[in-house]
């Protein structure tokens, strides 16, 4: 898209926001949704095995103990997000040109580097989950390695999810509305889903009676002492391996 295009899709979605803000905070609230492509994006990258194994590693460790971490890990997003986000619309600039231009490229290059570090960590365990919903729950007759043959279960399914995911992402590097369009529908409904999911996990362990809600609450409130002692959780397992040992 030149400066042309993009200047007269701002000119209407900015109409369409002044429509929203007339019509209510609903309509509003929907014209936001249509509206927050990148946003939803973001949200994707967050939403994964990685963030459900280091959850998981963190619950071993301190129980519901370090649920604290978990909102002032979204805060510390939302402010980096939304600087990023800032300095984009602001200076009209890509972010690691704008760093590299304004600030030091020794520092943009190194921002480039670490983010490309953190995706590889984060997208690594995406595959493993995909191969196992693929082979475990969605498909198993079709996917399983014993179907496919040992040991290209996991490879052919692995490479089909490497291509789906490259089409996907083709829909946005494309550089067509349509495309954008497309991709960020993908991604909209794929987020919904996996919250929707997480939203049916809470409740169906509500519902059951598997949800301590007072150690739950408890573990919203940080705790000072396990920066000198173990949690509650952890200490029983370290004395038995003292006892053992």
């Amino acid at each position: 898209m030149n400066d042309t295009e993009i200047s007269r899709l701002v000119d209407r979605q900015r109409k369409a926001i002044i429509e929203a803000r007339r019509r209510g905070p609903l309509a509003l609230a929907a014209t936001f949704v249509k509206l927050s492509g990148p946003g939803w994006l973001q949200g994707a990258i967050t939403l994964g095995g990685g963030s459900l194994s280091s959850a998981l590693y963190l619950g071993v460790l301190a129980g519901v103990g370090l649920l604290w971490l978990q909102p002032v890990a979204m805060f510390m997003g939302v402010v980096m997000l939304s600087a990023i986000a800032y300095v984009t619309l602001s200076t009209g600039e890509r972010p690691l040109a704008a760093i590299n231009r304004h600030i030091s490229p020794v520092l943009g290059w190194a921002w480039l580097g670490a983010a490309l570090i953190a995706n590889i960590v984060w997208a690594m365990p995406q595959f493993s989950l995909a191969v196992a919903a693929l082979q475990q729950n969605l498909a198993p007759g079709v996917f399983a390695s014993a179907a496919v043959g040992e040991p290209g279960g996991k490879l052919f399914t692995g490479i089909l999810v490497l291509m789906l995911c490259l089409g996907v992402v083709s829909l946005y590097n494309g550089g067509s509305v349509r495309g954008v369009r497309a991709f960020e529908i993908i991604t909209k409904l794929m987020v919904g889903g996996v919250v929707l999911c997480f939203l049916g996990v809470v409740v169906r362990l509500a519902l059951s009676g598997g949800l301590d809600v007072r150690s739950i609450w408890r573990g919203l409130v940080p705790g000072v002492q396990m920066w000198y002692q173990p949690s509650e959780y952890l200490a029983p397992l370290i004395a038995a391996a003292g006892a053992g040992a």
